[in-house]
Parts: C-alpha cells; sequence; structure tokens
C-alpha cells in the first residue's frame, strides 16, 4: 500500500526524485499517466494490469467509455528509475498536470500521485472543509 506526502523538485529535464519508500513498492518497471484532478498516476506493473482489465470491460459502444479508455491509456508510458532513483516526465505529462519545479508526490492505496505543490494544497484546501460530509456519504465509519 502507498502512502505518504512528499515534496520534491523537478528539474529541467523534467526529472523528479520519488521517495525510497514509494519506490521500493513500485518495482524496476511501472506505468505513468495522466490521473484526475490534473495530477499523473503511477501504478506499478500488477496495479495496471488489473487496472487494464477492468477499463478492457467497459462497453465500448458507449462514447464515454471510449472517451475514458483513449484519454488514460494515450497518455501512458512504461517508465524506469535512473540511478538516482529519479524518472523522467515526458513533456506532455508536466504539461497535463502543469509541473513546473515545486512538486508533491503522494501515496494513495494502489498508486502513487504526482501533483504540482500549487495544485495539491489548493485541493486539500478545498477537501478538507467537507472531509467529514464525504466520509459519512461513503461508509459508515467507525474511526
Amino acid at each position: 500500500m502507498f502512502m505518504g506526502e512528499y515534496q520534491h523538485s523537478i528539474d529541467d529535464k523534467g526529472r523528479l526524485i520519488i521517495p525510497a519508500k514509494l519506490r521500493d513498492s513500485l518495482g524496476t518497471t511501472f506505468i505513468l499517466t495522466r490521473g484526475l484532478d490534473q495530477c499523473l498516476f503511477v501504478y506499478p506493473m500488477n496495479e495496471w494490469e488489473a487496472l487494464e482489465q477492468k477499463l478492457k470491460a467497459l462497453p465500448m459502444m458507449k462514447a464515454d467509455a471510449r472517451a475514458f479508455t483513449r484519454f488514460f491509456f494515450s497518455g501512458a508510458s512504461e517508465c524506469e528509475w535512473d540511478k538516482q532513483g529519479r524518472i523522467t516526465i515526458p513533456s506532455h505529462l508536466r504539461g497535463y498536470a502543469h509541473l513546473e519545479k515545486e512538486c508533491m508526490v503522494i501515496g494513495v492505496q494502489n498508486r502513487v500521485e504526482i501533483w504540482s505543490k500549487d495544485a495539491w494544497e489548493q485541493y486539500v484546501e478545498k477537501s478538507e472543509s467537507a472531509f467529514n460530509e464525504i466520509a459519512e456519504t461513503l461508509v459508515d465509519f467507525n474511526f
């Protein structure tokens, strides 16, 4: 399981350090793609393959299914680590997520997400006020 929040800088060549705690669970090769909320999703291969099977099961006669599948797969690229534990984020993905300098790398259960620092801070600020209501509508949790 991926968890935690880490701040790192992306360099001019699009290279970003992923923390060792997250890197170990991602494996030697993994998939980087467009995520929701204008962040990037990073999946270990086993999670990507499970997601791929779910997306294959979507009804291709429905325009929404085709659009989502196109969006998700067209942005995907297989990645590996360099010797410093960095990944190189392709320019089209940097543009999608507005990654310029300061980034947030967060663990979210079965994936890692990469956000611009500004977008992440705005998202957290907006979501914090609704956190209790969201929790109540999703599941009856006993914290």
